[in-house]
């Protein structure tokens, strides 16, 4: 259930009109509970950890609509509490990636 999260959040946030979104915003991981009450969505931008920050505060405010959405198109029993949470792992792997490429 937390990939199909994944896949469906990833749709939904090229849906979103909030400027504080990044557009090049991309869902990490998604982290379950076992009684599917709540979800921890991490989140990286390409643009570094500042722009994933902002982006988590439009998501934070988009986040009833965000509910809404994953509860229809998965066809939930019940829809659980989203946490974003920002992530710097593109930024930090674009690094590692640059680093082996001077060498």
């Amino acid at each position: 259930m937390a990939e199909d999260i994944k896949r469906e959040m990833t749709a939904i946030l090229r849906e979103l009109k909030d400027p504080r979104i990044d557009k090049m915003l991309t869902v990490v991981r998604t982290e379950l509970s076992g009684d599917m009450s709540s979800c921890k969505i991490y989140v990286s931008s390409f643009d570094g950890i500042e722009r994933a920050q902002e982006s988590v505060k439009g998501l934070k405010s988009a986040s009833g609509f965000i509910r809404r959405e994953l509860f229809h198109r998965l066809k939930m029993r019940k829809s659980p509490e989203l946490t974003f949470i920002a992530d710097n792992s593109i930024e930090r792997s674009a690094e590692i990636s640059r680093k082996l490429s001077e060498l």
